[in-house]
């Protein structure tokens, strides 16, 4: 009996090969796809977390520039020496503005604050203000209407952060 040489394995196996390394290697490119718009995202995240601070900071500022205290500085709400924490009042109306900081460029800032009624008269009151920081705020918006949260139509890479401080 004459036998032929066995051929055409060797093309199997390199066929095998190469589409096991195909495979593998889109693999490896969608992870790393993966990985960085989660970085990406990650970072637009501080962003907003920023922009939420600065709307606390000035949420913070707006009711405690109206003195609660009168150390003879200037005109006050009472007599020098007297002290009334209740002269302190929330903005007058509901504000939104885009941070002025370059880095937080995109971000729209609607900051809220609510006065606590007293319990029993002359007890202080109770402030909450809430900023919330949005990537894609309403359209239409202006300084005295809610721009954030989008709650009618964000978009895919919608960003928001909402921080509240009670004091």
């Amino acid at each position: 009996m004459n036998r032929k040489p066995a051929r055409g394995f060797a093309i199997v196996s390199a066929i095998f090969i190469l589409v096991v390394l195909a495979t593998l290697g889109a693999f490896i490119l969608s992870v790393s796809s993966s990985q960085q718009i989660g970085s990406a995202l990650d970072v637009q995240g501080v962003r907003a977390y920023q922009a939420a601070r600065a709307g606390i900071e000035w949420g913070l500022y707006q009711v405690q520039a109206a003195p609660a205290y009168n150390f003879s500085y200037g005109p006050g709400p009472g007599p020098v020496g007297t002290a009334n924490p209740n002269d302190r009042a929330c903005p007058a109306s509901l504000t939104s503005f885009a941070p002025a900081a370059v880095t937080l460029t995109g971000f729209t800032v609607t900051v809220t604050c609510d006065r606590s009624m007293q319990a029993v008269s002359g007890e202080p009151y109770v402030f909450t203000v809430t900023s919330t920081a949005c990537s894609e705020p309403l359209a239409g918006w202006t300084a005295t209407t809610v721009a954030c949260p989008n709650t009618t139509n964000p978009g895919n890479l919608y960003i928001e952060r909402r921080l509240t401080v009670t004091f």
